[in-house]
């Protein structure tokens, strides 16, 4: 099954993209190869760009809190493990004092790194990174693996708190919700949301054998599923009726 998450806000949307951001870096370090290292790097750079924005870190520990205070509603509840729920509370606590004590920014040291400056100003030309150019990048990538590993790890290190906080809230997030199955008629669905509840991210699983493709749109009202076919050129619309399963996590 392929999966497909539709966020139906900035916020969350943003933390999406960290998230995937994060994975790739966790990806690419580990391996030797230089291309791999140049690629791990220009991830750093992305992860920066997302982190820049000014409200990005109250933003994580307002929902840290957030999140806290319903898994507190919790307790006394016998349908719910106490040790599993001291557990995750102390999850968000960890979380939250951790960015608590980050000055500034997710990164913020980073950027007065001159060096790695100079090749974040380069990384967007095409080709910006040629040795010629950046002479210094050029001979760091000529260095040992490990060497290389070793300052990519310590690099990719500012972000660890935002990286974990975000990944422990995505998980909650997720947890939120309730499978169910769905079918589109004739390639589309629409669905009403409940009233009364916030739905902040949709999980959509389809079957890849089926050769369709999920365009998503919504709102805090409706959300609505076009099922799309791609050939060797361009995609174009289904007329097919198709099941998936669907998700709504608040």
């Amino acid at each position: 099954m392929i999966l497909y998450e539709y966020p139906f806000n900035e916020r969350i949307r943003t933390y999406l993209r960290l998230e995937h951001l994060f994975r790739r870096l966790g990806e690419l370090i580990p391996r030797t190869h230089p291309l791999d290292h140049h690629y791990a790097l220009a991830t750093i750079f992305e992860v920066m760009d997302v982190a820049a924005r000014a409200d990005l870190k109250s933003d994580v520990m307002k929902d840290l809190e957030k999140q806290k205070m319903v898994l507190n509603g919790y307790r006394g509840n016998p349908a719910i493990a106490e040790g599993v729920l001291d557990g995750v509370i102390g999850q968000l606590d960890a979380c939250f004092h951790a960015l608590n004590h980050m000055p500034g920014k997710s990164g913020q040291p980073l950027t007065e790194n001159e060096w790695l400056m100079s090749i974040r100003s380069r990384a967007g030309i095409p080709g910006g990174t040629c040795e010629f150019d950046l002479p210094g990048y050029y001979a760091w990538q000529h260095r040992s693996s490990s060497d290389r590993q070793a300052d990519l790890e310590r690099w990719a290190n500012h972000f660890g708190a935002l990286a974990e906080a975000i990944q422990v809230l995505l998980k909650l997030l997720r947890d939120s919700g309730t499978p169910q199955k769905v079918l589109a008629t004739g390639g589309q669905l629409q669905q009403t949301l409940p009233q009364g509840r916030t739905f902040q991210l949709l999980r959509l699983r389809i079957d890849p054998a089926l050769g369709l493709v999920p365009e998503i749109s919504g709102n805090r009202l409706i959300v609505s599923v076009r099922l799309m076919r791609q050939d060797s050129e361009r995609m174009h619309a289904s007329s097919d009726n198709a099941a998936f399963e669907v998700t709504l996590c608040s």
